[in-house]
């Protein structure tokens, strides 16, 4: 699992609304993770990733755009990743320092489970 922290450069875009690190509530969290194709897209975050944020498209899903943008607003709004715009593009990254704050160890056991369970697929940027 990588364990990047970026901060907040001032040549970053904001972030899209998100609960604070004292919002974040563990029901809402594994809500969220119950999902199985959210559940991979924040697998996939932690165990594919560089230290940069992707686009929807790095995933490769083949699903409609309303769909996947339903799951990632509901990954953003549970407080797992964070989003932001980049023009016509949202960026996404799991919130890997405010979890490990308010939840410690969530993030390395869903990483475990996700190196057994998943299987690992080549990322296109």
């Amino acid at each position: 699992m990588r364990n990047v922290s970026m901060g907040n450069p001032d040549s970053l875009p904001a972030p899209l609304p998100e609960p604070s690190v004292e919002e974040l509530r563990l029901e809402s969290v594994l809500g969220a993770l119950a999902d199985p194709l959210r559940l991979t897209i924040v697998s996939r975050l932690l165990l594919e990733s560089e230290a940069y944020d992707h686009t929807c498209g790095w995933f490769g899903f083949d699903r409609p755009k309303s769909s996947l943008t339903h799951h990632f607003k509901a990954l953003r709004e549970a407080g797992l990743i964070r989003q932001r715009q980049y023009g016509l593009e949202r960026r996404s990254r799991v919130r890997d320092d405010d979890l490990n704050e308010r939840f410690p160890g969530l993030l390395e056991l869903v990483a475990d489970w996700a190196s057994t369970k998943l299987p690992r697929t080549s990322s296109a940027s």
